[in-house]
């Protein structure tokens, strides 16, 4: 076996022999042949439409490698894309034009930029709500950040004009509602159009200097950094400018809001009382190690992980071994720009053998902190930031 693993690798295995029977190698993930792209170590939560999450430990890269990022689908995929012929309509009735551009349009009439952009879905988290939420019950993996390449949103925009009256733009993708029904959207949200004209928020073709995966919107999409990834539209044919709120399908009713007032768990919230979501909250991952290691009380424990926020940057992340009662302070990078997770790290010393668990919180430059617990129940189980923890055992 240790044999045909390092032919496999491409290199012996130093002690090989010591492997413990049943304990696979890191590293080699194998490609996954249902879901291209993809690495066969994410965990699937849905084939229908597709819906896969990164354990945390694999998301400890200072960019999420394109195998590893997360997949937040509500519709079928177009099966077969032309790029040559890929055409993006840029329409609606606060634009004062109607344009149509070519991916080779769109790469030789406006400035190519690249921002390293957090995307997170806005229910990530939601198994840990109860009464349980409807939906996919992501657990710490629909997140990642990534390199995205193509052109600012508001150059484009611009070019085709906008009314003084414009408050949205709403995207429409290639996806097909998974019924099959041609005459249904699978999803079409949008964002305000302040948001829209934000440096950052780009058209992209290209994640992690590589074409975007079949799953993550190619040949083309929107990035929008800070906002739930559900408004950051994949396989991207159309954007509409529009003089009020996008009115498209996972627009309206309770998704992607919460309610506007706190409600008891288990309440029943009408349509009316629900607010769309924008900013995303402050939040953190502990990427390193992973859950459940064991390691002797005469060693520190190197913590690694990152935190992302909808304001300017992170100020601080801070640590407890103690459920909360302390808090250590860890060393923190800055981040390559706005929207980007930044990095942390600390050396976690424990006083005795037993079971402890690393918590991890961040606070960001608003002076908005994670809650060690759950926040507020909502209906969809969106925004959790409650503190990420993991489990270490310490021997003698």
């Amino acid at each position: 076996m240790i044999a045909s693993l390092a032919s496999a690798i491409g290199a012996p295995i130093v002690f090989g022999k010591h492997l413990p029977k049943g304990v696979p190698l890191i590293g080699l993930e194998t490609a996954n042949e249902a879901f291209p792209g993809k690495s066969n170590a994410l965990r699937v939560l849905n084939d229908r439409p597709i819906n896969i999450e990164t354990p945390a430990h694999l998301l400890n890269d200072a960019l999420t490698p394109n195998n590893y990022f997360f997949v937040r689908n509500n519709g079928i995929p177009p099966i077969q894309v032309d790029v040559d012929n890929w055409v993006l309509e840029i329409s609606g009735e606060s634009a004062k034009t109607i344009k149509r551009y070519s991916i080779q349009d769109l790469k030789t009439k406006f400035e190519n930029v690249s921002f390293n952009v957090t995307l997170e879905c806005g229910g990530n988290g939601r198994k840990e709500f109860n009464p349980p939420a409807k939906g996919n019950q992501w657990t710490t993996g629909a997140v990642g950040c990534a390199k995205w390449t193509g052109v600012r949103l508001k150059d484009v925009l611009q070019e085709v004009g906008i009314k003084s009256d414009a408050v949205y733009i709403g995207y429409y993708g290639g996806d097909t509602h998974v019924s099959g029904s041609p005459d249904k959207e699978a999803i079409s949200r949008g964002v305000p159009i302040a948001k829209a004209l934000e440096n950052e928020s780009l058209i992209a073709w290209s994640m992690n200097d590589k074409d975007l995966p079949v799953l993550n919107g190619f040949p083309l999409r929107l990035v929008f950094g800070g906002y739930p990834a559900s408004c950051s539209g994949k396989w991207l044919r159309k954007i509409v400018v529009r003089n009020k709120v996008h009115d498209g399908q996972k627009m309206k009713g309770s998704s992607y809001r919460v309610p506007c007032t706190p409600v008891a768990p288990g309440t029943k919230v009408a349509d009316e009382d629900m607010c769309i979501i924008e900013n995303m909250p402050v939040k953190s991952l502990l990427t390193y190690p992973k859950t459940g290691a064991t390691i002797p009380l005469a060693r520190s424990l190197p913590i690694a992980g990152h935190a992302w926020t909808s304001a300017l940057e992170i100020q601080t992340v801070e640590y407890s071994i103690d459920f909360g009662m302390t808090w250590k302070v860890c060393e923190l990078t800055s981040s390559d720009n706005r929207y980007a997770w930044q990095h942390f790290n600390a050396q976690v010393h424990f006083p005795e053998p037993g079971y402890y668990e690393v918590w991890a919180r961040a606070t960001d430059s608003q002076g908005n902190t994670q809650p060690m617990l759950l926040p507020g129940w909502n209906p969809k189980g969106y925004l959790n930031n409650a503190c990420h923890r993991i489990a270490i055992k310490v021997v003698a």
